[in-house]
């Protein structure tokens, strides 16, 4: 199996733009139907065998248990129950309305009540329209959906093996339905204090200073997949810090900087993931520096914080 297989966005952009809707439709019922958790933790995906997962979910607010997983090698939606029922729709061949249409049908006949608040696309253009109007996004491409969730799990690993070598408070390895990205977040504890304007979603996911590191698969803003780590606050004099490999690079970005190691340039090494690696740990340590974290205090070799024990590697 190839290790970070090429999908360039112009190749996949309709599948995307239409799995991206199927996703943030779930995901709003993840929001509903499960309890909340610090900076979101709760709304994520996380990466199945098969694909991705809501997590269980319900129970708290009266309805069973029960999970919505997209599994991208026989490309179906599967909604089951902790009874083992469940009931299952491909993906292919459905518009972002008739998938809508599909899921809450099977979320009723497994005796689930399931709202979707603000039943549209979030942060997207077409933003206004709901989603049981959208029969403009339709198109789902099997090898494509598949490719994806295969570099998901690949990405995830690398980042799963990064954030073992942090001690202190972080975020799981996560898939984020608003911007569809792959995402770690480290924290330093501090708290920060947001402007009063600041909307809610943006003052939750940022009341502590953090460093966050992940993958994205290209949008309107860089057209290509990249890997990307930034902190917010971001320290003074960020961007003059050296990253690694020499290929990655500081972009300027709403008033900040993303650092970004593009996909293509680390499918490009001999070792790609030992170079992502190295671009996730020369971020960190540019921004920690900066940020005045007590680098040494968090660290955590071979995810290991015991002393005694680090000698002794994995």
């Amino acid at each position: 199996m190839e290790l970070f297989p090429p999908l360039p966005l112009t190749e996949w952009r309709d599948t995307k733009e239409t799995l991206h809707r199927f996703e943030q439709l779930v995901g709003k019922i993840r929001l509903m139907s499960s309890s909340r958790q610090n900076h979101w933790w709760n709304v994520p995906y996380h990466i199945t065998g098969r694909g991705i997962t809501t997590r269980p979910m319900g129970q708290s607010d009266g309805n069973p248990v029960f999970t919505i997983d997209f599994d991208f090698v026989d490309h179906q939606l599967v909604v089951a129950a902790l009874d083992g029922t469940e009931i299952s729709f491909p993906l292919l061949g459905q518009s972002v309305a008739s998938f809508r249409r599909l899921t809450l049908e099977a979320l009723t006949d497994l005796g689930i009540h399931a709202e979707i608040p603000h039943p549209e696309p979030f942060d997207l253009p077409d933003s206004s329209r709901p989603f049981s109007q959208d029969t403009e996004h339709a198109t789902y491409n099997p090898e494509h959906a598949n490719r994806y969730w295969r570099i998901l799990s690949q990405v995830g690993l690398v980042l799963e093996e990064f954030a073992g070598r942090f001690s202190g408070k972080s975020s799981p390895v996560h898939h984020f339905w608003h911007t569809f990205d792959l995402a770690h977040t480290r924290f330093s504890g501090r708290h920060v204090e947001q402007p009063p304007r600041t909307d809610p979603v943006t003052r939750e996911a940022y009341s502590r200073e953090v460093i966050s590191f992940g993958f994205w698969f290209g949008d309107d803003s860089f057209a290509e997949p990249a890997f990307y780590a930034y902190a917010a606050p971001e320290p003074a004099g960020l961007e003059a810090e050296p990253l690694r490999p020499e290929s990655a690079r500081w972009v300027a970005q709403n008033g900040g900087h993303l650092a970004l190691l593009r996909y293509d340039d680390a499918r490009a090494f001999d070792e790609p993931r030992s170079a992502v690696l190295d671009f996730y740990e020369s971020a960190y340590r540019a921004a920690a520096a900066r940020a005045d974290w007590d680098i040494e205090a968090f660290r955590s070799p071979h995810g290991i914080t015991d002393q005694q024990l680090v000698g002794q590697g994995r």
